[in-house]
């Protein structure tokens, strides 16, 4: 059964940094492209974050993270890195990563992802 895991998150103050890591176990890793939504609070729609192509050449970020936020990917360490830079109060939320197989190309809709992790709390404190 494939898992998806995210490490990394917790508290920090705004202006702070932090630096989420996702991994997963079953297929090789780089056979998924990867993402990243955030959900604040619990029921919300989950919003797009940032992605990465199979390949690492390709990725996309979410209007409000964009020039604040970079994704990256090493396969031989099975992770996928988002580095959050001059973090805002409003960039708290729970951090989900996710994976799929059926395109090599980043993708922005939650749907379109075929396994998820169990989210990790960022809170940014004033």
């Amino acid at each position: 059964q494939v898992q998806f895991v995210e490490s990394g998150g917790g508290l920090v103050q705004a202006g702070g940094s932090l630096r989420l890591s996702c991994t997963t176990s079953g297929l090789p890793f780089s056979r998924y492209a990867v993402g990243w939504f955030r959900q604040a609070p619990p029921g919300k729609e989950r919003e797009f974050v940032a992605a990465i192509s199979r390949s690492g050449d390709i990725s996309y970020y979410g209007d409000d993270v964009k020039g604040r936020f970079t994704i990256s990917r090493d396969d031989a360490k099975s992770t996928v890195d988002l580095q959050m830079n001059s973090l805002k109060i409003e960039d708290s939320a729970v951090y989900y990563c996710a994976g799929q197989v059926t395109s090599s190309a980043p993708r922005l809709t939650p749907t379109l992802y075929d396994y998820w992790g169990q989210g990790t709390h960022v809170v940014v404190s004033a």
